[in-house]
């Protein structure tokens, strides 16, 4: 029996080498024997709403007993205000938070049905590891994003990847080594 992955993408264009597209790519390579990875379309990622990617992960996690989550960018944000709101009946063995904004946090980071409740973190102990991975440089969503989450959901695994990458388009092989080892 394969372990069963729900991969939720970035914000923005997932066409071939766009968004999540290599970091998907090099995972399937990685564990596609021993996993099954799936990679549901998010509506609308160039303008994404909550309510939308909300019924998305409804009808993904209300099919399947157990999973490991993995967010990338917009689709941890997601994860986790999803996670931390919802009744999830799904047993979640892992949840991966890769490069994902705080939504609020900053003047650039607004996208109010996207920002996470006070106190969000405390409806996440359901989950049996919670891991956050960041690039010490990322261009993209600065590494202040990935201390706050840090402090607020004290996570069972962190990791500062030496390098500037935001999308991982070669890859994470800090992330797949974490995830064969759930």
């Amino acid at each position: 029996m394969k372990y069963k992955i729900v991969f939720i993408h970035s914000a923005g264009p997932q066409g071939r080498y766009e968004g999540s597209t290599g970091l998907i790519h090099y995972m399937k390579e990685q564990l596609g024997s021993t996993h099954e990875i799936f990679t549901p379309d998010m509506p609308l990622p160039n303008n994404p709403k909550y309510a939308e990617w909300k019924e998305v992960l409804d009808l993904h996690l209300d099919s399947m007993d157990e999973v490991i989550l993995v967010g990338h960018s917009m689709g941890g944000s997601t994860l986790l205000k999803y996670l931390s709101e919802e009744e999830v009946e799904t047993d979640i063995k892992a949840l991966f938070i890769v490069a994902a904004p705080i939504w609020g946090l900053e003047e650039d980071w607004q996208k109010a049905d996207f920002h996470l409740e006070q106190g969000f973190e405390e409806n996440l102990g359901h989950i049996r590891h919670i891991a956050l991975f960041h690039s010490e440089k990322d261009g993209i969503v600065p590494k202040k994003h990935f201390d706050c989450y840090h402090k607020l959901i004290k996570p069972d695994e962190q990791r500062i990847i030496e390098s500037d990458s935001h999308l991982f388009e070669e890859g994470l092989p800090e992330l797949v080594e974490s995830i064969k080892n759930i």
